[in-house]
């Protein structure tokens, strides 16, 4: 009795172990397209896979992170194409799974951040209008990321980009953004994400500013 019993726990340790490898390399497969995806129709399609893992693994907290990182980059790539108004559905979208992701994993870095982009978002439905309101919200989960985890180089990059892209007047600076693409590229060469599906995205982007600032 004791050998089938025996038998059955390593055949269902076996079962957990490849199930987990499985899990691990569909998000990986997954994560690696976040920085390749371009249009907001790709954006989408990402989000929607991210959102039946989540919806399959409901006590992890990185699809649902993930799910929403999609979105936001859904925004990001509809405000450069002009379209503002689409934002405020698609940082609403966002806005579930962050709090889904947070559900599950508190003062987490990584998810402060995404609040943030995720009211940067909102802000620029319409920025004269939302700046105090949507603005300010943005600059204080900005803080909280960066207070959670100070190394956390995307905390960097996107101080580097709301400096870059905010005009002088209004505390803006082109030249400290570029200080800060360094400081955060700089950081990027000694992260360690803490498991192998923990944030790494922005790199790229770090060295795209500083490489146009070079030419």
């Amino acid at each position: 009795m004791r050998k089938y019993l025996l038998t059955f726990a390593l055949a269902f340790t076996g079962l957990t172990a490849y199930a987990q490898s499985g899990y691990e390399k569909i998000m990986a497969e997954k994560i690696s397209k976040i920085e390749t995806s371009k249009s907001p129709e790709d954006f989408q399609a990402l989000a929607n896979d991210f959102q039946r893992i989540a919806d399959k693994e409901k006590d992890k907290w990185q699809p649902s992170y993930y799910t929403a990182l999609a979105y936001i980059q859904k925004g990001r790539a509809q405000m450069q194409g002009g379209n503002n108004q689409a934002l405020e559905e698609t940082a609403d979208q966002a806005q579930k799974f962050v709090d889904a992701a947070e559900s599950l994993q508190q003062d987490n870095s990584e998810i402060h951040l995404l609040q943030k982009m995720i009211y940067s978002l909102k802000m620029m439905v319409n920025p004269m209008e939302r700046f105090r309101t949507f603005g300010s919200k943005a600059a204080e989960e900005l803080q909280k990321a960066e207070q959670l985890d100070p190394s956390n180089p995307r905390v960097t990059l996107i101080r580097a980009e709301d400096t870059f892209y905010t005009p002088e007047q209004f505390g803006g600076s082109k030249t400290k953004g570029m200080e800060l693409f360094k400081a955060a590229l700089e950081k990027f060469n000694t992260f360690k994400p803490k498991t192998a599906l923990d944030p790494t995205w922005g790199k790229s982007e770090a060295q795209y500013f500083l490489n146009s600032a070079e030419k």
